[in-house]
């Protein structure tokens, strides 16, 4: 498949494919124009990553509880994240990406809520077969996956990304809290995050918000 319709099928500019795969924008505009041909490793990599951002473009919407589903673990019921965590995911009995307040908490950036309810993955839809559980998407890049005492978590580039993604549905809370803990840890910086064009004038306003969140 040709780079263009690679790109056509995001419904990017070529800046903005530059910036989502952090390929200078020079080189899309020669390997569109034909004047040279991207390494085929290279071709392979970039299908792959579009293919799953294409298949994670899923429309979420928040579950209602279901009696007739089963039930996960309670978050009351455990004395930190990690542990109720675990819990989950020994309860959901298959490999899932924990995403979104569920990454945050693995980052140790956010302690959750006491009534939480939602758990948010990536994995299999038959893991929605528990109540309260989102799945963003059946897949995510290995590049984007941590993993903390054996708890797979996405990193905190798409766990920003995917917050945006899906703002309109999300209590912001966790985000915003792990943001400006990060940016009060690195010396008042944002430096290494970074998410897809789409995203950024949101990005810009978030960090904004982040910086204030402790002087409020």
């Amino acid at each position: 498949m040709y780079i263009r319709d690679l790109r056509t099928k995001l419904g990017d500019t070529q800046s903005e494919f530059a910036a989502r795969y952090h390929i200078p924008f020079r080189t899309v505009q020669n390997w569109e124009a034909g004047v040279r041909t991207p390494p085929e490793y290279v071709m392979r990599l970039l299908e792959r990553r579009i293919r799953e951002d294409l298949v994670n473009r899923k429309t979420a919407t928040l579950p209602k509880y279901d009696p007739h589903k089963a039930d996960l673990p309670k978050r009351g019921g455990y004395i930190g994240a990690l542990s109720w965590l675990k819990a989950v995911r020994e309860r959901i009995g298959e490999d899932v990406v924990f995403a979104l307040d569920e990454a945050l908490m693995c980052h140790g950036s956010f302690g959750g809520r006491s009534d939480e309810f939602l758990v948010w993955v990536y994995g299999s839809d038959s893991v929605k077969r528990f109540n309260g559980v989102v799945v963003l998407g059946n897949h995510v890049s290995e590049y984007n996956v941590l993993n903390r005492n054996g708890l797979l978590y996405t990193d905190l580039n798409r766990t920003i990304s995917d917050a945006l993604a899906n703002e309109s549905l999300l209590d912001m809370q966790g985000v915003t809290e792990a943001f400006s803990k990060y940016y009060y840890s690195n010396n008042e910086s944002f430096h290494g995050l970074s998410v897809a064009p789409e995203y950024q004038e949101r990005f810009d306003a978030l960090a904004k918000e982040a910086i204030d969140y402790y002087n409020d």
